[in-house]
């Protein structure tokens, strides 16, 4: 007879219980030799579990307050491309535009060389604007090719349009003051037609004046787009003190007085709306008060402030007129100019866009939230006037 099973078992060795202690530890031993346990690790704290600590024992928050900013603090809006050409073009546009205005009402008023210079300064203001847009777009021709397009709802568009309906009018009507110089037969030819070229082009010259504030105010750069509705004030005061003061330093003191007033009017006004765009600018007013661009609006308020002070003061004096014309067209440049700068250093910093749109994100969601109480009370009131019915 064979072996039992038991005793086949035993011949063919150990149990599976004998294996695994050949094996090796079972896996808590395991365990025990690899180190602590979690629960081990952890120290002992006072709190109880499940609740978390709202503070420090000094009051201070655990968590700090979220600061939102860019991505890696890069610029959210990208700043725009143009250099100083095109300070110099809304400078120039402006005193063209107020020069022309200054023109038409020397003409009607029978002030001949108070005309004669108004004229001659506008033809010459757009025609350094002209150079300096042409000098940024890098091509006269990209200045014809949006001649092929007229969009109501582009200030670009409507912009160009402008400067090509103004510019040859304000040529025709400085070419009149040219007569004695010319053949007779230009003369004859340009006489009858300077007046009626330099009425046309004073109608299209507030327009010349505001469109570029409309224009930078269109844009998403912060500090501009948050003052479009200041800024076209600004821009057309600015215009009309450069233009006067411009008048003020070439023309005589007798013809000068409609020059006086309009700097003064422009000057007012410009102060006025530059107040005013401080006060509702919110965050991006900051941009108009710091750095290289705060300096310039600084200095052109002290300019333009200077030089109507001694317009009214002094301003029938020939050396005190030129020194009033020179300080407010110095004060209109300093506005420009700064004007561009603040737009151009809250595009590069990130907070000008992104706290305003924190800000708006909070109070839609503040409105929502008052809504909503008021629509749960409405239902409340609702249910008992139901319950008493």
């Amino acid at each position: 007879m064979s072996p039992s099973r038991g005793a086949g078992r035993a011949l063919m060795g150990p149990s599976r219980g004998a294996g695994r202690a050949l094996m090796g530890p079972s896996r808590g031993a395991g365990r025990a030799l690899m180190g602590p346990s979690r629960g081990a690790g952890r120290a002992p704290t006072s709190q109880p579990r499940g609740r978390r600590r709202r503070g420090s024992g000094d009051g201070a928050p655990v968590v700090p307050d979220v600061t939102f900013s860019s991505y890696y603090g890069r610029p959210v809006v990208k700043a725009s491309p143009w250099e100083a050409d095109i300070p110099a073009y809304l400078l120039l546009g402006g005193v063209a535009a107020g020069s022309s205005l200054l023109a038409a009402g020397a003409d009607l008023s029978d002030r001949p060389t108070l005309r004669r210079t108004a004229r001659l300064s506008a033809f010459a203001a757009i025609a350094l604007s002209f150079a300096a847009l042409v000098h940024d777009l890098g091509r006269p021709s990209r200045f014809v090719n949006m001649l092929r397009v007229a969009k109501p709802t582009s200030p670009m568009s409507m912009g160009t349009w402008l400067l090509s309906a103004y510019g040859p009018l304000v040529g025709l009507a400085a070419a009149g003051e040219l007569r004695p110089w010319l053949p007779r037969w230009a003369g004859r030819l340009l006489g009858p037609s300077a007046r009626p070229a330099g009425l046309a082009a004073s109608a299209i010259a507030p327009g010349v004046a505001a469109y570029t504030a409309v224009l930078l105010a269109d844009t998403a750069t912060p500090a501009w787009h948050e003052s479009y509705r200041e800024l076209p004030f600004v821009f057309v005061g600015s215009a009309a003190a450069s233009a006067g003061g411009l008048a003020m330093i070439s023309t005589p003191v007798a013809e000068a007085g409609p020059a006086r007033r309009l700097a003064l009017i422009g000057a007012c006004l410009e102060l006025a709306a530059e107040q005013r765009m401080s006060e509702s600018a919110g965050l991006a007013a900051e941009a108009f008060e710091t750095g290289p661009a705060g300096r310039l609006v600084t200095a052109g308020k002290a300019l333009t402030a200077a030089g109507a002070l001694t317009a009214v003061v002094a301003g029938r004096r020939r050396w005190s007129a030129a020194v009033a014309g020179l300080a407010l067209f110095a004060g209109s440049a300093c506005t420009r100019f700064g004007v561009f700068e603040a737009g151009q250093a809250s595009a590069r910093d990130p907070k000008y866009t992104v706290v305003p749109q924190r800000e708006r994100a909070d109070s839609a969601n503040a409105q929502r939230v008052v809504a909503s109480g008021n629509e749960l009370a409405d239902h409340r009131r609702a249910g008992d006037l139901a319950g008493d019915q």
